[in-house]
């Protein structure tokens, strides 16, 4: 555009275009005839021509004047619609429309700064709102880290960026730097050893004084110790010139860690700037964002680490309370969490669907897995852990034993009774030698009853009936010295006068303990379990009489009812979202495919995948346990045994077993927790198949 000094003013057009078409015409004609000069024709004439020649300059000049307006117009409509695409626009002789463009040009140039500094400060503003919303919905640590850092580097338009957190021991420890270079091993200590501040490192000082610092030239600054930046310069080439470091403060006033960028850089060009004051701003909102997102992170961490504790340590308990259980409940999670991920990778085969694709499914499972038996802590120790089957809190084969004792003994005075008596001396001690031999071999008898051993067949059960209805004299009263509920139990019992004849072995009514009532019974949880009459049946001879094992048909239910217990522990309890098949996976393991399992008699269709895996490793475990009181430890090729014919019986998932065999899972879990003398030789194509019986019958 020609220099302003060069052009015409508005008035001197004005001006000028007057004279040439008012000033001139106006002359008065007489004068100029008069004196000759020209006729009044030649004026007439000379007039024409001027018009003719100064209207189409004037119609020039007024469409210059009207171009001009309406390209300035039409550009004030396109900066209304916020388009700044149009360059500079041209200028005009007339020199007030000229400073017009110029100022036009100048307002165009100032809008379009203004809108980009907007446009940059709403695109920080989304991104701020879209971080909050990726900050509270990301579940992994790692990558809320990684996204807050690249986040803030891209706010602030830092060519690097490096994430300081805090330690439980008061250091700043480098967690994760925006360029591939390893992280320093070392930690920045926040005091020193006497406990003073350590405000030398810029990243520490920010830490403790929870402000941010803006370096414009690192290598100029005084107020910092920044050897260890300029160190990394010298060995990797990197040049660090500015530099800005923000704190993350999280709610209640405590420091989380440190954002610290390098080198802001022009948007566009790239070239290397001070950080902007004004970028500050929203770099400080992203640190404050972030902090929160990062406190409940750690809050949830720290929530999660506490629960899965709290639920070890039950298992723990649990397994601590007995001697003879302990360990189960550790080791069964272990065995199920092996066969679940083997499982897990199958790729073809029944089991090729079966996927927990998450973390929170594993911890889901894991969970589940640890509380399988969390109902066992209502079960009594005596029952859970009952070696005979005359035991209750203590063994009662001792009362038996002194019984045998008393007979004994009154066999002794019978002998010395009959010899002062005169009768014949050898027919007194033969009869007192076999009453002597009966006894022994009668208690001999009772005594291996009580370990449960052998399966009572319906003659041992006669000949302990008969053993029973021998007979002991009592001579000391049986009510004293008991507690409270003992003498509330027997107060519908009349006491016997003494001396009273005693049963060798007998059922009292006493014996009988009332049931108690039980959420087995409460229709809403749907359990299918047959409830015995009584609570406890004490009874010596009901109990010598088990055909299998220690346990009674009340005390069984008891043991049983352990995993009722954990159904309604926690299935009461408020599992959130991703807990909420805890309760399935623990309470299924005693189910069957068969629909015979307990407490509600679960078809196959009701048995998922992870449910049918606890079955299994809930009765490897115990077939494998070397610290069961009622039953040795059985090998390893015995305990497949037993469990590949529960398979052929449709009890356990046939794909699954075959996966444990297959897998060799049986070989790593025996290596860990079973004794050397279990682990015998193994041919697993013996089990894989179902038997030839079996298949026939199906």
């Amino acid at each position: 555009m020609t220099s302003s000094k060069y052009k015409l003013s508005y008035e001197t057009w004005a001006s000028a275009l007057v004279a040439v078409f008012v000033l001139i015409p106006s002359v008065p004609v007489l004068m100029l005839v008069g004196f000759g000069w020209i006729d009044l024709r030649s004026v007439l004439l000379a007039e024409l021509l001027l018009m003719l020649i100064g209207l189409p300059l004037l119609f020039v000049c007024l469409s210059a004047v009207r171009h001009s307006l309406g390209t300035l117009a039409a550009d004030t409509q396109r900066l209304r619609n916020l388009d700044f695409s149009t360059g500079k626009t041209s200028g005009s002789l007339i020199r007030e429309l000229d400073d017009l463009h110029r100022q036009h040009d100048a307002m165009r140039q100032s809008l379009q700064a203004q809108n980009l500094a907007l446009e940059q400060a709403q695109e920080k503003l989304a991104s701020l709102v879209e971080n909050g919303m990726l900050l509270s919905s990301e579940r992994d640590k790692h990558r809320l880290l990684e996204h807050i850092l690249m986040q803030g580097k891209r706010i602030c338009n830092a060519d690097a960026a490096t994430l300081y957190l805090m330690t439980d021991h008061d250091t700043l420890r480098f967690t994760l730097r925006s360029m591939a270079d390893p992280l320093p091993a070392f930690e920045l200590p926040l005091h020193d050893n006497s406990g003073a501040p350590n405000e030398r490192h810029v990243s520490t000082y920010v830490a403790l004084r929870k402000e941010t610092v803006i370096i414009d030239d690192v290598y100029s600054e005084t107020r910092f110790d920044l050897s260890g930046t300029r160190r990394f310069d010298m060995e990797s080439g990197y040049r660090t010139v500015s530099m800005l470091c923000v704190p993350l403060v999280a709610h209640g006033g405590e420091v989380l860690g440190v954002l610290q960028f390098m080198n802001a850089t022009e948007p566009g060009s790239g070239d290397l700037i001070r950080f902007s004051r004004q970028n500050l701003r929203f770099v400080e909102a992203l640190a404050s964002q972030s902090a929160v997102a990062l406190e409940n992170h750690n809050l949830i961490d720290s929530q999660t680490a506490l629960i899965d504790s709290m639920i070890e340590i039950l298992a723990g308990a649990i397994d601590a309370k007995s001697a003879y259980t302990g360990g189960h409940c550790a080791r069964v999670p272990e065995l199920a969490l092996m066969l679940a991920e083997q499982a897990n990778a199958t790729v073809e085969g029944p089991l090729a669907d079966f996927r927990f694709e998450t973390e929170e499914q594993w911890r889901e499972f894991r969970i589940g897995a640890w509380l399988h038996d969390c109902g066992k802590i209502t079960t009594p120790e005596h029952i859970v852990d009952k070696a005979t089957k005359l035991e209750t809190v203590y063994n009662r084969i001792h009362e038996i034993r002194m019984r045998f004792e008393v007979l004994l003994r009154d066999a002794m005075i019978e002998r010395l009774a009959a010899l002062a008596a005169g009768e014949p001396a050898e027919a007194v001690e033969a009869r007192h030698a076999a009453e002597v031999a009966r006894l022994q071999e009668e208690f001999i008898f009772v005594a291996e009853c009580n370990i449960g051993v052998e399966l009572m067949a319906p003659e041992r059960i006669e000949r302990l009936q008969q053993i029973a209805e021998q007979r002991w004299t009592r001579h000391f009263d049986d009510r004293l010295g008991l507690s409270h509920e003992e003498e509330t139990r027997l107060e519908g019992f009349p006491a016997k006068p003494l001396p009273a004849a005693e049963k060798l072995l007998s059922d009292k009514p006493e014996h009988l303990i009332p049931r108690t009532e039980t959420t087995a019974l409460d229709p809403k949880y749907g359990f299918k379990m047959s409830v015995p009459e009584h609570q406890f049946n004490l009874g010596e001879l009901y109990n010598l009489s088990v055909s299998r094992g220690t346990l009674t048909a009340e005390e069984r239910f008891k043991v049983n009812e352990h995993i009722v217990q954990t159904i309604v522990m926690l299935e009461n309890l408020p599992f959130p979202k991703n807990l909420q098949r805890v309760p399935e996976y623990a309470g299924t393991h005693h189910e069957t495919l068969l629909g015979t399992g307990y407490p509600r008699q679960l078809g196959p269709e009701q048995l998922s995948i992870p449910a049918r895996i606890m079955a299994i490793a809930d009765i490897f475990e115990a077939l494998t346990a070397c610290d069961r009181p009622y039953k040795k430890a059985k090998p390893l090729s015995e305990s497949l045994r037993i469990l590949a014919r529960l398979r052929d019986r449709g009890h356990i998932d046939a794909d699954l077993f075959a996966l444990f065999l297959s897998s060799g899972l049986h070989l790593r879990y025996g290596d860990r927790h079973l004794r050397p003398e279990q682990l015998d030789q193994v041919d697993i194509a013996e089990f894989l198949q179902p038997s030839t019986a079996t298949a026939t019958a199906n």
